[in-house]
């Protein structure tokens, strides 16, 4: 497996951390905030179950700007060979 040189960048990390905080967000929200969250500075992939959740919320149109700014974030860190 390479080396994952992308990280959450500080801005999606800021969302990220303001999703967690919310009362009002959902989980599907909360888990990919946490997900791109954990990403944040670090070498770590996405696994296969969160990917599989972020490709949903990107192919559904029911889902929120912002969720799917946080699935494209998860996403963006995905393994590759997968």
């Amino acid at each position: 497996m390479g080396k994952n040189i992308k990280a959450t960048s500080k801005k999606m990390a800021s969302t990220a951390s303001k999703v967690l905080s919310d009362p009002k967000a959902s989980k599907t929200q909360k888990s990919l905030a946490g997900s791109a969250l954990s990403q944040s500075g670090t070498t770590k992939q996405t696994g296969k179950k969160m990917e599989s959740l972020a490709s949903k919320v990107v192919a559904k149109s029911k889902y929120s700007t912002k969720s799917k700014k946080l699935a494209g974030s998860v996403l963006s860190q995905s393994n590759k060979a997968r």
